[in-house]
């Protein structure tokens, strides 16, 4: 199914597939918000989280709306929303089985080659949302293939060698999260047919990043002045 939500995003003209990569991009911010334990970097946060029951309740009426609109426009566009849901529960699923298959992993005696290539396969489970969130800011294959290889070698990198310092910016998730949410959104009104400047979703994406950044950099010099 994931594979089904990429392809459909490669025909833009018909929007079903741009509104189904929106609305899983969507979806994954609302999962953060309700569900997921956070440092409140924004008023309003720590409320969600409290309220975690209630995320399946929000992008269930989230998905209706979208769908009744979307039934205006055509079924397909309708569609591309459903399989965009539907291709979010499925890696969900997918994520929180991993999850837990690498933690049971790394308690059994497995040679270190069998540990390699499973958690390669848990890898490529999580870099579905990479590759879905790269189609916001191109269509081309060969370009999201090298983005997002990249990446994954930067982030290991920088990950691996940094991990604590990372660790000492605690907003950053809270701005990559929020940068998620207005990339989805930006699909979605893209598929409903609005105009939107090319450069909005790369500067949209990177201000909030940075805006968060700069938070994370208060915060420290905050806790180290006391």
């Amino acid at each position: 199914m994931p594979g089904i939500s990429a392809a459909t995003c490669l025909r833009p003209s018909r929007g079903g597939g741009r509104r189904g990569c929106g609305t899983f991009l969507v979806f994954l911010f609302f999962h953060w918000l309700f569900l997921e334990p956070k440092n409140s970097g924004l008023p309003g946060e720590a409320f969600f989280l409290r309220q975690g029951g209630w995320f399946f309740a929000v992008v269930a009426v989230l998905l209706a709306v979208l769908v009744w609109f979307a039934l205006e426009k055509g079924p397909m566009l309708a569609f591309g929303a459903v399989v965009g849901s539907t291709a979010f529960f499925i890696t969900h699923g997918f994520r929180e089985h991993a999850a837990k298959a690498e933690h049971e992993l790394m308690q059994n005696r497995l040679s270190d080659w069998s540990k390699i290539l499973y958690l390669e396969v848990i890898d490529t489970t999580f870099s579905i949302d990479g590759v879905l969130g790269a189609f916001a800011f191109t269509m081309s294959v060969p370009l999201i293939l090298l983005g997002n290889g990249l990446g994954a070698i930067v982030v290991r990198q920088l990950t691996v060698g940094n991990i604590d310092r990372i660790k000492r910016y605690i907003y950053l998730k809270n701005g990559a999260m929020y940068s998620v949410l207005f990339l989805g959104a930006f699909m979605i009104l893209e598929s409903f047919g609005a105009h939107l400047p090319v450069w909005l979703s790369p500067v949209a994406t990177f201000g909030v990043v940075a805006a968060f950044f700069l938070k994370s950099k208060a915060a420290l010099r905050r806790e180290a002045g006391r």
